[in-house]
């Protein structure tokens, strides 16, 4: 007789293929890499999510709204929707132990494309981010002249007075414009590459590459440079700030709350905004980062405590800020003031030092009165000094950063170590965010067993580095900033509330609340409490939705866009 094969009954087949699936998800899982300690993991976080919004824009939005009063929407933006956003991704990432695309996946198979949103604005993200890290590096390499090249004007080619150009505007300001960017007058004028800021682009796209090479294992040593760098370079910022002449004017305008802002739903919105986007929330970068925990570790704890390092730290950065706007306001008041002495007084034919800045209005008052006409006609000369002016004066993003900055540095002491200092903690900041930048787009390639298969680690990572490096030259063109300045406005802004608000809803009413919240009482311990339970199922999603409302119907009622061009005879002019 032939012999017949022996058939399992159906209930042993299913169960050894349960077990085959759990002992191969298990065995992925021992395979994974894994943070050296949760201190590691907690200073990836802060070092991803503490960055150049908290130096350049948190500032700004105080300046704007109100002083210190602005704190009091943002606080409340932190508790309504920062923290328990944070948390969310981070528990996601550390239950499925996956990046965007496959722990979205596992929640649902339809669910594949918000982890591929994520990676796509990541990578738009890194096109143009790593260009503010090559700025510094220019800016940086440039510190160890004396005098600061932005201190002076350069003289013409016929070396018989100073650059037009220089004199119409400032010098660090012609030094950004001109000898930095070389910006062209329009968008429309693409201009040449401008090679030594594609030399310093390359520089810090291979700095990144090194930083990631080889996953946890190197971006794990790197952040203990990259998260604490910052804090000490502000903490001396502070230390010479609080002794500058002016900067108890910058801290008093900083500090004293126009309550009458908070009336005004912009206030809200930009704080809700600022929470938002210094989090860092949707690109997949905390989901990366988390799923390289261990499966028992607290992420509740870590959230609150990176939400509060990360607000904790924008104050810091706004009283470092204001303590050097109000030395650099100080510093133009007086110039201002003592201009007009020397104009009167020469005017006049004055014994010098007769007009000082105590006596000023009331000379002026004399003068108007004795000399009528003779002052009649010195007064369009006269420049309108007024410090409340100086300090109203408005700046953010790169502006705040290349310009502002580097005015008041050129008029300190030791001007160039403290110009190191500052460009150096500007690339840790920047590094900082592109090591998670980059982990978004990097984790769910190496997650796919098809690609990790095939290709090395070190061929992704340079792969991702070199197509971002090679599109990113796009902004070393003379016409680069135009394009930088739209793709941060633009780029990412309603992709990332709408990736947001679908997590939420995912978490929350497709794989289940009660659900995720037995899942993370295995894992830390305890199930979340209602506070967190109502945020993500009714708080945080109402604001989402009310941001991408506003944003879409602000981005339609703006109609044509316009951005500020360089014009080189008149300094700034608005262009379509």
């Amino acid at each position: 007789m032939p012999s017949r094969a022996w058939r399992a009954p159906e209930g042993i087949k299913a169960t050894a293929h349960i077990v085959g699936n759990r002992s191969l998800r298990m065995e992925a899982e021992k395979s994974r890499p894994l943070w050296d300690n949760p201190f590691q993991f907690v200073l990836a976080c802060i070092s991803y999510a503490v960055g150049l919004g908290n130096v350049w824009r948190f500032p700004y939005l105080c300046q704007m709204h109100g002083g210190g009063g602005f704190l009091i929407p943002y606080l409340i933006m932190l508790i309504l929707e920062g923290m328990p956003l944070l948390y969310l991704e981070l528990a996601v990432g550390q239950h499925m132990r996956q990046g965007s695309i496959g722990a979205w996946k596992a929640i649902s198979p339809y669910l594949c494309g918000v982890g591929v949103a994520s990676v796509i604005v990541s990578f738009f993200l890194s096109m143009y981010y790593n260009v503010i890290n090559a700025w510094a590096f220019w800016y940086l390499f440039h510190s160890f002249q004396d005098p600061l090249p932005w201190a002076n004007c350069p003289l013409n080619s016929n070396h018989t007075d100073y650059v037009e150009e220089c004199e119409k505007a400032t010098p660090t300001q012609y030094f950004w414009y001109r000898k930095t960017l070389n910006i062209s007058p329009s968008i429309e004028e693409n201009g040449g590459l401008q090679w030594e800021q594609a030399a310093c682009l390359i520089l810090a796209w291979l700095v990144v590459y090194l930083c990631i090479l080889r996953g946890t294992e190197h971006t794990g040593k790197v952040v203990y440079v990259t998260a604490t760098m910052p804090y000490v370079v502000l903490t001396i910022y502070l230390i010479r700030g609080l002794t500058l002449h002016g900067a108890a004017n910058g801290l008093t305008y900083m500090f004293t709350p126009k309550l009458e802002e908070l009336a005004n739903p912009k206030t809200w919105i930009n704080a809700a905004t600022q929470i938002f986007f210094s989090l860092g929330l949707g690109f997949g970068s905390l989901i990366a980062f988390a799923s390289y925990n261990e499966p028992s570790n607290n992420c509740e704890r870590h959230a609150i405590i990176v939400s509060l390092i990360n607000s904790s730290t924008s104050v810091f950065a706004s009283i470092v800020t204001f303590s050097i706007y109000g030395f650099k306001a100080t510093f133009n008041y007086e110039n201002c003031i003592k201009k007009v002495i020397l104009l009167m007084t020469n005017f006049f034919d004055l014994e010098e030092g007769l007009i000082t800045m105590e006596n000023l209005d009331d000379m002026k008052h004399f003068l108007a009165s004795a000399h009528p006409r003779e002052y009649a006609d010195l007064l369009p000369q006269i420049k309108n000094c007024s410090l409340e002016a100086e300090l109203d004066t408005a700046v953010q993003g790169t502006g705040l950063a290349f310009i502002v900055y580097s005015e008041a540095i050129k008029n300190m002491e030791v001007s160039q170590l403290y110009s190191v200092l500052y460009f150096i903690m500007l690339l840790m900041l920047g590094i900082g965010s592109m090591l998670g930048n980059t982990a978004a787009i990097l984790t769910p390639l190496t997650d796919s067993k098809f690609i990790s298969s095939h290709v090395p680690r070190e061929m992704i990572s340079g792969g991702i580095c070199i197509i971002n490096c090679f599109v990113g030259l796009l902004f070393t063109m003379q016409a680069g900033n135009y394009w930088f300045d739209i793709f941060n406005d633009y780029a990412a802004t309603l992709s990332l509330l709408l990736i947001v608000l679908v997590e939420t809803i995912a978490v929350c009413y497709v794989y289940g609340l009660r659900r995720f919240q037995k899942a993370l009482g295995a894992m830390i311990g305890h199930e979340p409490s209602w506070y967190w339970k109502i945020m993500w199922a009714f708080v945080s999603p109402v604001l989402i939705v009310s941001l991408f409302i506003f944003y879409l119907t602000d981005y339609i009622r703006t109609g044509t866009l316009r951005y500020q061009a360089w014009d080189a005879t008149e300094v700034f002019c608005p262009l379509l």
